[in-house]
């Protein structure tokens, strides 16, 4: 019997590194098959949808930095600390839906409590959610920052049975707060929380596990030891100090030329409400090191860390688009980063963020050129999941 073969068809295509022109996609069993720019006929037994001249496709985004635990409340840190497992998860699985609506087709999630992203990613079928790449409780010390998810390890022992532990789980990436947090009391984004040591330690043993190791630091010193770590994504990357934040153009330099991933936080909601006084007074510090960074040709791509706060809900992802653009990267290179290069950060580069043939059929269409102005993204027509269009669109 002939499998389901689904022909889209569009006036304007994004492969995942550049822009196409006319063009058609084949998917099937959740896969692409083919794309074609020749303007060849879709073959006989395929399901044709034609979006129509101004259209776009482009493959699913993806979110390097996600909670989807967390309810973005005015207190998202007591909801995932004291709720019932269950309404933890109801959380999670309504925070995937919103995402994968706002054509977020991946996402990693980089700390949950108890390992309910793995629990949500088992019971949800994939064609109603994203791709979650997921972290479980990030590794902290005691009392350090998010330590009430319940990742608190120290010492060489503690750390190598709280990596092994993630593996055995099922995660994907180990996440580690190298440094503290401004959501945690009595921790500070200043404060460097593990030695080099022990950084190098565990990102050994993740990638001997066959896991990526992402790094929570804001304070230039610990961004240090993080590089000489060999994390394959430093989050935030912000270079905090005492009276704002400072760039080390010595520490940009090196992760230019080791292609390590900057996963910038990025985005809000509009209409949201300021961030948090600890952000809010470093904000113009922040923007300038930010803008430095993209500038620099680092390999940046978005984390928005949605679910953390009500400026941050689950649908921030096309608005962090739009401030990287306005932050000074061109909009080709926003696409790429949202796609192609954010598929390689989260460790599942040629299946997400491309379109070409053996690529998953995750996709997305808006109605007018995402080229020419990022805020197209929220222009939504479609979006398909593993070869599966979301219902209501």
């Amino acid at each position: 019997m002939q499998s389901a073969l689904h022909a889209l068809r569009a006036g304007n295509v994004f492969d995942g590194v550049q822009i196409r022109g006319p063009g058609m996609v084949l998917i099937e069993n959740g896969l692409i098959r083919d794309v074609d720019f020749t303007g060849a006929a879709a073959p006989e037994y395929a399901t044709v949808t034609d979006f129509g001249a101004e259209a776009w496709l482009l493959p699913g985004l993806v979110d390097a930095h996600v909670h989807l635990c967390w309810d973005a409340s005015t207190d998202a840190v007591a909801h995932v600390t004291n709720g019932d497992p269950d309404i933890i998860l109801d959380t999670a699985r309504t925070a995937a839906a919103t995402a994968l609506r706002t054509g977020v087709t991946t996402v990693r999630d980089l700390g949950d409590r108890d390992y309910l992203a793995l629990a949500l990613r088992d019971q949800v079928p994939p064609t109603q959610r994203p791709e979650i790449i997921a972290a479980g409780p990030p590794i902290t010390t005691r009392g350090g920052h998010c330590h009430f998810l319940g990742g608190e390890a120290e010492g060489a022992d503690a750390l190598l049975a709280a990596v092994r532990e993630r593996a055995e789980r099922g995660c994907d990436v180990v996440k580690v707060m190298a440094g503290g947090g401004s959501m945690t009391p009595g921790s500070s984004p200043l404060h460097q929380q593990y030695g080099p040591a022990d950084l190098r330690l565990i990102v050994e043993e993740a990638h001997r596990l066959g896991l990526t190791a992402a790094a929570h630091v804001h304070a230039a010193d610990a961004i240090g030891d993080v590089i000489d770590a060999g994390f394959d994504t430093i989050e935030h990357f912000t270079f905090m100090t005492p009276d704002g934040a400072g760039l080390r153009d010595d520490l940009l330099d090196r992760v230019v030329k080791q292609g390590i991933f900057a996963s910038l936080t990025l985005g809000g909601v509009p209409g949201a409400p300021p961030p948090p006084p600890a952000i809010a007074a470093r904000i113009d510090a922040l923007i300038n090191v930010l803008t430095k960074v993209i500038a620099s040709g680092a390999r940046v791509v978005v984390g928005t860390d949605a679910g953390i706060e009500p400026g941050k809900p689950h649908n921030v992802f096309p608005y962090a688009l739009v401030q990287l653009a306005e932050l000074g990267m061109p909009t080709l290179d926003v696409l790429r980063s949202a796609t192609t290069e954010a598929a390689e950060a989260v460790g599942l580069p040629g299946r997400k963020g491309v379109l070409r043939p053996g690529a998953d059929a995750d996709l997305l269409v808006v109605g007018s050129s995402p080229a020419a102005d990022v805020s197209a993204l929220t222009d939504i027509r479609a979006v398909y999941r593993a070869g599966h269009r979301l219902p209501g669109n």
